[in-house]
């Protein structure tokens, strides 16, 4: 990893010569400063937007080197869930590199909204999201202080027992810590009102460290999941305004090489409730209004209150909904999506989102294709959504599939391929290994550079209590519990077993140590039950 913050004996040196030059400050310990400093590494959330901007910039410029260098999140709903997931990553595979955060709106809406549950429909307060960013980074900077205190302890105990080689060891691993803070893409859902409402909220979210925006192509107040049905979208005029207003903030906040993710919802939205304003034939409005479903009428036919467009020396009558909003025609999903991503590139987005209704690796690929005969490196962030339904959909494609080469598929049933009848058919273990590449197999083939889920941790929340409510309250009792959770926790050596010190507690024992000297009162004595896990 690069540093670009001092070793540790520089630290302390700065710390000494800062305390010397005061004469009044006899109590305060260099060494103490420097570790406190190296704790905190980032003072405000427009540092953590500036260093993991950049952080993005060079995996997408990696990933344009070779598509085998793609990108991966999972979506995090609490500050905890956030943490933990980095700490787990950094345990498992030694580096955060290639691993981000998401900030679903969706979870927002469904778990962080003063108004209790809601479904994703921008009802919720628009002040939560940045408020959820700020949560997660408070707990990423904790996980740094935490883990770093842990370094300082041995070190202090390789001092007491002078074992020098140790000493340079841990000496080595502070000044090359790899912090657990990691780029965040953020949900701004569709701006949650106009452009300038959509700038206020971006600049708030910039703040509270999010370096990369995901804005969709929806109508605020109509805006919708974006795998439910009644999704209506704007004018591209209206939606290029939104990601000028995202630039303008992270431009006005210094964060120059912010990051904006563009989604199209038009592959599943058949509704707009706006005609586009066009200039001349041709121009992006009329391109848009092309796609509106319409009959051809002369004089005669119009009706009273109907809405008339000319096109091509024609009159037509787009079709109206009761609701007032405007038809397009079915069909025409995938032009309305691949126009939506060459213009937003083409006017400030630095990355796609095509919200699709399965996973299928060419059907995302054709839209990419063609995009990137006008955009070379057009490159996408894909939702691996749990709206999919992963081993019905892959079980289908490998069914049609060997059905289009000829291949005897009598024993399968296609619409209860879901069934656990089917688990151990050659069928199931194709499907199950197309699923494993997928990510693999979309960043070579479809251009996706990042590849997350959105919902995760909602699912495991819901399914890890649901087997600990099982266990805990039927015959197993407190075995429940001790068996499923707590033993598993210490084999696996995973670090808030230790829950006092994972909130905490050893960093505040240092600060009282720092504070107060033999004086303080500390928690982590020999009494503490914590020192139960210690093996």
């Amino acid at each position: 990893m690069e540093t670009t913050h001092m070793t540790y004996n520089q630290e302390i040196a700065k710390a000494d010569a800062l305390i010397g030059g005061q004469g009044n400050w006899d109590g305060i310990a260099p060494e103490s400063v420097a570790r406190m400093r190296l704790q905190n590494r980032f003072h405000t959330g427009l540092d953590i937007a500036r260093y993991t901007a950049a952080i993005m910039r060079r995996d997408m410029a990696a990933y344009d080197a070779d598509p085998s260098a793609y990108t991966q999140s999972l979506g995090c709903w609490h500050g905890f869930i956030g943490q933990q997931k980095l700490i787990s990553i950094k345990k498992h595979f030694g580096s955060t590199k290639g691993k981000y955060l998401y900030l679903s709106g969706w979870m927002v809406a469904a778990l962080r909204s003063d108004f209790g549950p809601l479904p994703d429909q921008s009802m919720h307060e628009k002040t939560s999201v940045p408020a959820l960013i700020e949560e997660l980074y408070t707990f990423l900077r904790q996980a740094d202080a935490r883990e770093l205190s842990l370094l300082f302890r041995d070190l202090d105990k390789a001092r007491e027992t002078g074992n020098a080689v140790e000493i340079q060891r841990l000496t080595h691993a502070i000044d090359t810590y790899e912090t657990h803070v990691v780029p965040i893409i953020a949900d701004i859902d569709a701006g949650f009102g106009n452009a300038e409402a959509t700038y206020l909220l971006a600049k708030k979210m910039i703040q509270a460290g999010a370096c990369a925006l995901q804005i969709e192509n929806q109508v605020s107040d109509e805006k919708q999941c974006g795998h439910q049905d009644g999704k209506v979208t704007v004018p591209h005029e209206d939606f290029l305004a939104k990601i000028r207003a995202c630039r303008y903030a992270f431009l006005e906040l210094g964060v120059d090489d912010g990051i904006i993710v563009a989604r199209t919802d038009s592959l599943g939205a058949g509704l707009t409730k706006q005609i586009a304003y066009s200039r001349e034939p041709g121009d992006i409005g009329d391109q848009y209004n092309s796609f509106l479903d319409c009959e051809e009428v002369d004089l005669t036919g119009i009706g009273n209150g109907d809405v008339i467009i000319s096109r091509e020396g024609k009159l037509l009558r787009p079709k109206r909904l009761p609701s007032n909003l405007f038809q397009f025609r079915s069909g025409t999903g995938e032009d309305r999506c691949v126009l939506d991503c060459i213009t937003s590139l083409q006017n400030g987005a630095d990355l796609l989102w095509i919200e699709t209704e399965k996973p299928h690796v060419e059907q995302i690929a054709g839209m990419v294709d063609r995009i990137r005969e006008v955009i070379p490196n057009a490159k996408l962030v894909y939702n691996n959504s749990p709206s999919f339904n992963w081993t019905l959909n892959f079980r289908q494609q490998i069914f049609d599939r060997w059905n289009a080469e000829g291949k005897d598929v009598s024993a399968y049933d296609r619409a209860k391929l879901m069934s656990a009848d089917y688990d151990a058919t050659d069928l199931a273990a194709e499907a199950d290994e197309k699923i494993r590449t997928f990510q693999k197999d979309a960043a070579a083939r479809a251009g996706i550079f990042h590849h997350l889920i959105t919902l995760p941790t909602y699912h495991t929340a819901a399914l890890s209590t649901d087997n600990l409510a099982k266990d805990y309250f039927g015959e197993a009792g407190m075995l429940g519990y001790v068996a499923g959770v707590q033993r598993k926790e210490i084999r696996q050596g995973i670090a808030c077993v230790k829950h006092q010190n994972m909130s905490g507690s050893d960093i505040g024992d240092d600060h009282k140590e720092y504070f107060a000297g033999e004086a303080a009162l500390k928690a982590g004595g020999v009494h503490n039950t914590m020192n139960q896990f210690a093996a």
